[in-house]
């Protein structure tokens, strides 16, 4: 809780230096900032955070009135509000990727109003959040792949180990074949020469 009101404390305290460009926020981007305007921010940061903690019950709720709100009226107001809660919110009811979908009108934006300053910083936050999330989904795939990839060798090398082990258990089995014809020769000429000796003897 407190590192994520931190990150809300320093998107506040640039709010006075960045801007998002967005031609749906042209209006809101070209007029001077109003002290009101601020406040308005600060509520919807205090919204965000006081729901991070709250039971979700209560973070369904917050998002719930949100979508609504948004739903009947896409103001500036309103698509802060609810992209601030679904990239703070954790899952399921948090969607970064929604956030952002909201937020990207306000990415690199040179506008002067603190909705504008907050929304570009918080666009920020949410695609870094999602470059982050990429590389570690490919980070995963490769590792995965790797795995696949070890698994696979490993099999084979059992597969290879195996037709080795039959090919010599054949070449073992053909000896033994051999060698039982071999013997089975011996005895037949043992056995003839037995036959002739006694033949000689009874002459």
């Amino acid at each position: 809780m407190k590192a994520l009101t931190g990150l809300f404390v320093l998107l506040l305290a640039g709010c006075a230096q960045l801007a998002p460009r967005a031609d749906e926020l042209k209006a809101v981007n070209e007029r001077a900032p109003r002290a009101d305007d601020l406040t308005v921010v600060n509520e919807i940061i205090a919204q965000a955070v006081a729901a991070t903690g709250a039971p979700a019950t209560e973070q369904q709720r917050a998002l719930g009135e949100a979508q609504e709100a948004f739903g009947r009226d896409s103001a500036t107001v309103n698509r802060l509000r609810l992209a601030t809660l679904l990239a703070t919110l954790p899952p399921p009811r948090g969607d970064v990727k929604a956030a952002y979908s909201l937020l990207e009108p306000f990415a690199g934006g040179e506008g002067r109003s603190p909705y504008a300053s907050f929304g570009e910083l918080l666009a920020g936050q949410v695609a870094e959040r999602l470059r982050l999330a990429r590389e570690s989904e490919q980070a995963m795939s490769e590792r995965q792949r790797l795995a696949r990839a070890a698994q696979q060798r490993e099999a084979d090398l059992r597969d290879e180990l195996e037709r080795s082990r039959r090919a010599a258990g054949e070449r073992e089995a053909k000896l033994q074949e051999q060698l039982e014809a071999l013997k089975a020769i011996e005895r037949g000429i043992v056995e003839r020469e037995e036959k002739m000796r006694n033949r000689n003897i009874g002459r």
